[in-house]
Parts: structure tokens; sequence; C-alpha cells
């Protein structure tokens, strides 16, 4: 009896030792850096594509990281700071596309899930206790919470015209960063945006009507937002005056 009661102190050494003194077991802290999704992340990206086939064939490393974010309790997710709630709310946007995807490929697009409803509105997101939705993440929460139009380049819609899936987790100590790297990357690529001085027109993604007001409401005008990010001939040309604005059609091929 002894040596069972030894053993089983011993094996719950690890959780005692999150405990403040004088208090219950508390769920551990996530980790911010978010290692583990930029290692599978580093394997599972490349060239701007998913290797959906490999994430089905071991699901293991994802399925854990997402288990590992839908254990974080809504008090201590409103203690961080807002780049750490950022993000984690992106990182758990883009972890659960990647499992939706992987779990039904191959499928030729991500909108040949979820029936009529499609994958946004289906109740995927395991957060704070609930199952909540794609669209709940995106447009519930970091939307209206955070006021970042950027956030647009970073979430993934597992599309090949989405902004590319970025091949390392966001972290709050760099999230500015990154975003801007996104931002700069997705309107520099001329098959989903370009500047055309000659005719004074923007050849812009969907996204950029889809979400117009987000990006006014930060910058006053599109020209002003998109200015920063696009190369220096096209960002003194789109200073000296207004431009006619052209979408782009978007490609909802899977980016596998």
């Amino acid at each position: 009896m002894k040596r069972l009661t030894f053993l089983l102190m011993i094996s719950l050494l690890p959780m005692l030792g999150n405990c403040a003194p004088g208090q219950a077991n508390s769920t551990p802290q996530i980790d911010h850096t978010h290692a583990a999704f930029t290692t599978l992340l580093a394997q599972s990206v490349k060239n701007d594509k998913v290797d959906y086939a490999g994430l089905k064939k071991n699901r293991a490393p994802l399925n854990a990281y997402v288990d590992s974010l839908a254990a974080v309790p809504e008090s201590e997710f409103k203690s961080w700071d807002k780049k750490q709630q950022m993000a984690y709310l992106i990182n758990t946007y883009n972890a659960v596309t990647l499992k939706l995807v992987a779990d039904h490929y191959p499928v030729k697009s991500i909108r040949d899930i979820g029936g009529e409803k499609g994958p946004w509105k289906q109740p995927v997101v395991r957060l704070f206790g609930k199952n909540q939705t794609l669209d709940h993440l995106e447009h519930d929460l970091l939307r209206p919470n955070y006021k970042e139009p950027r956030v647009h380049f970073a979430v993934n819609c597992a599309s090949i015209g989405c902004p590319a899936l970025r091949a390392e987790a966001f972290q709050a100590t760099k999230l500015d960063a990154q975003m801007d790297e996104q931002a700069r990357l997705f309107l520099r690529d001329a098959t989903k945006n370009k500047v055309d001085v000659k005719n004074n027109t923007l050849h812009l993604s969907e996204i950029f009507d889809w979400f117009k007001a987000d990006f006014v409401e930060k910058s006053g005008s599109l020209e002003k937002f998109i200015a920063p990010y696009v190369n220096d001939a096209d960002r003194e040309s789109l200073q000296k005056g207004a431009f006619a604005v052209k979408h782009m059609k978007y490609d909802w091929t899977l980016n596998k």
C-alpha cells in the first residue's frame, strides 16, 4: 500500500509543480512562442503550398496543438495583452483550418466541405469550453475587437487566392513585423494584386472588396492602406491621386 501511494505521488508531481502554494492545480499557461505549431508549419508548408496528405497521414502533432489551444480558459486568455490574444486567435484559426481540410482530404477546394453552410459555419473550433465556428473567430472576435486589417493577410482560407499560409506560427513579440511581411508579400504578388500606373487602376484581390470598410477605417482609403506595402515607384504613384479599383477573381482551388 505504501509503495502504491508513493508511486501515485510521483505520478502527480508534474501537475503539482504547476500549483502555487495553497492552490489547487490550474491549467498550465500556453507557450506564447507557439513553437509546436512553427515546427509543424515548417514541415508542412513549402513554396506557399500545404502538404495536406502528410497532415492526414500523421495527425498526432496537429491534433495535439489544437487540443492545447482548446485547453486555454477564457479567464487566462483575458489576462494576456492584445498581441498575445491576437497571435493565439490567428494560430487557432489557421490550425483548425488545416485540421478541417486534412480531415476531409482529398478535396479540390475548402468550399467542398460543410454542405450548404460551407466550412466557415461548422462548429469545429473548441474555444473557451464551447464549440464555435471559424466565422465566429474571424468576424466576432478578431475583426471587431482588435481593429487590425492586416489580420486578413494572416488568417488563411486554404486557397490559392488567399494570402499564403506563413510557414511559422504568429508570435506576440514579433506580430507587427510578421503581419507587415504578410501584407507586403501579398500586395507584391502580381497574380493577386497589381498597381497599373499607366491606366491609373488598382487590380486588387476580392479581399479588398469584401472587407473594404476595415481597410478604409484604418487608413482613410485603399490607396493609403496599400501604399506602405508596394514598391517605391508604385507607392509614389498612389500618393499622387485616386485610382480606379478593379477586383481580380478569387481562386478557391486548394493550396496543396
